[in-house]
């Protein structure tokens, strides 16, 4: 997983899912739902490239996240990204692998 940390890099990511299809992860260091959520993420085999946030260390990352998707600040919190815009996501312990397959199959194609 390749971390965002910056605002161009997110601005680059968004505009990168306008050509393939992404996932983006935001957690909190001090959650045991995030340390799970990441556990799941990084366990999920796909060749969809994925991102994370860390949201004590890139708050401004993720409140633009919030903002240019129009989502709800949530952490943890996984996206798929799509043409620019989020279209599908799971937050706290629904951070699960096969929730996550579903959710490529029927949003990804």
């Amino acid at each position: 997983m390749q971390r965002i940390r910056t605002l161009d890099g997110w601005r680059d990511i968004l505009e990168q899912s306008c050509e393939k299809p992404c996932l983006v992860l935001k957690i909190s260091m001090t959650c045991l739902s995030s340390i799970s959520a990441l556990k799941e993420v990084k366990l999920f085999v796909t060749e969809l490239p994925k991102y994370l946030v860390i949201v004590q260390k890139e708050r401004e990352v993720s409140d633009a996240i919030a903002r240019d998707l129009r989502v709800k600040h949530e952490s943890p919190q996984l996206l798929i990204l799509r043409d620019g815009k989020g279209i599908w996501q799971a937050t706290h312990y629904k951070i699960k692998q096969p929730l996550l397959a579903e959710g490529l199959k029927q949003y990804v194609r």
